[in-house]
């Protein structure tokens, strides 16, 4: 599940993952708030918090990430990944994988930093 923090502002979007994510999180929430952004400003910064109930994608999720990613790789400015160590090889990947600007991973206990680097660049 995503939902939609206020930090959201400009150019910024920063969503929390809970549970499990689906397609539907991305073709209605994700998805959307990304259009919208990137018809208002070019690029986005974004900050994406997994969270200690994070648990990962439903196989349909996975396809939509990955569908996203290709077609926004070159929409991002920055990504901050904020989780605990267990997603830190996929921010990476991903990071690496599917866009042309900067990704950072973030403990939990850092998501204010990774707030500020995002902002930052």
């Amino acid at each position: 599940m995503l939902h939609i923090l206020p930090e959201t502002a400009g150019d910024i979007i920063v969503i929390q993952a809970t549970d499990t994510l689906t397609s539907a999180d991305y073709q209605d929430i994700f998805a959307p708030l990304l259009e919208e952004k990137i018809a208002n400003h070019g690029q986005v910064r974004c900050l994406l918090y997994l969270d200690h109930n994070f648990k990962g994608w439903e196989a349909g999720a996975i396809w939509e990430d990955t569908k996203l990613g290709l077609q926004h790789s070159n929409d991002f400015i920055r990504l901050a990944v904020v989780g605990g160590g267990e997603w830190l090889d996929w921010a990476i990947k991903l990071g690496q994988a599917f866009i042309s600007g900067e990704a950072q991973h973030f403990s939990e206990s850092q998501f204010l930093q990774a707030l500020h680097w995002i902002d930052a660049g």
